[in-house]
């Protein structure tokens, strides 16, 4: 009798435990996992590779300050003091709507120009069981010129004045060390200089960021445009840049035959040849609150 009894006992605490091993199971299943540990971040230390953006938003409720400085081109000797003594400044405020969604406006002294943009972030790049390649996000912004090299009889309208920029930015973060970026560009002016300019100008943006250190990181950026003026002799942006993290900013030394620092500039109005020693020395300088 004790042994049935004991085999009994054994017999229903199996069981027993065998039924909690199946509700666990079952809790766990239907739990959703905490997929934020996945997302891969920092792609790129800031919000732009050189002079385009990269795929990185503000987060939420954080405001960042930009002062972005491009002196004239090196190779006009030292009369100019190698282009120290001109130069084109743009400042500019960025703030996180949210953490996917951020907002900013800025003016550059190159053609008293005023800009606003938009950045979405629409996809993650992920690893684990739900991986995904690669980040996507999307860019639009608006220029308008206030410079007032018109003749005073043929005043521009303020329509004609404005510029349009749409970008897709599809970024990857192959290592901590290395990160790419395709950006697939379409610019839209309302006036051009000659009836031979296009009013759209499509490009393609690569940038590529190697880290170097813990804090310092080299960027390279290159547009190709597939349209371009007539009246001018444009030419392809090509920009290099040294990240420099210094704790609550980001201090970036800048090389490029740019001197503008807007979408609608440095992608169609580029006259300089990098190789040709036209070369703007530039920072950005970036301050988060």
């Amino acid at each position: 009798m004790k042994k049935l009894l004991l085999a009994l006992f054994f017999v229903t605490l199996s069981s027993s435990l065998f039924s909690q091993d199946d509700l666990l199971d079952i809790l766990n299943d239907e739990t959703p996992e905490n997929t934020t540990e996945d997302i891969v971040t920092a792609t790129f230390k800031g919000t732009r590779i050189v002079n385009g953006h990269s795929i990185e938003n503000k987060n939420d409720k954080e405001l960042e300050f930009i002062i972005a400085h491009r002196f004239g081109r090196i190779n006009t000797g030292f009369y100019d003091l190698f282009g120290l003594d001109n130069a084109n400044i743009r400042f500019a405020l960025e703030y996180g709507l949210t953490d996917n969604l951020t907002i900013g406006a800025g003016r550059s002294s190159y053609e008293k120009t005023y800009d606003s943009f938009l950045k979405y972030s629409l996809i993650k790049q992920k690893k684990g069981e739900n991986s995904f390649p690669v980040a996507i996000s999307l860019f639009g912004s608006a220029a308008v010129k206030t410079l007032r090299d018109y003749d005073p009889a043929d005043k521009r309208s303020f329509a004609e004045s404005l510029f349009y920029v749409g970008q897709v930015l599809i970024a990857k973060k192959f290592s901590p060390s290395l990160s790419l970026q395709l950006t697939p560009t379409y610019v839209h002016r309302n006036t051009v200089r000659t009836v031979e300019d296009p009013h759209d100008i499509f490009a393609l943006g690569f940038g590529g960021r190697i880290k170097l250190s813990k804090r310092v990181a080299l960027n390279t950026e290159y547009y190709y445009t597939f349209d371009e003026s007539k009246s001018i002799n444009t030419r392809n942006s090509l920009a290099f840049g040294v990240d420099i993290e210094t704790g609550g900013h980001v201090f970036q030394i800048i090389l490029s035959n740019a001197i503008t620092m807007i979408e609608k500039s440095f992608i169609s109005e580029t006259t300089g040849n990098f190789f040709g020693g036209d070369i703007h020395l530039g920072f950005n300088l970036s301050r988060t609150f």
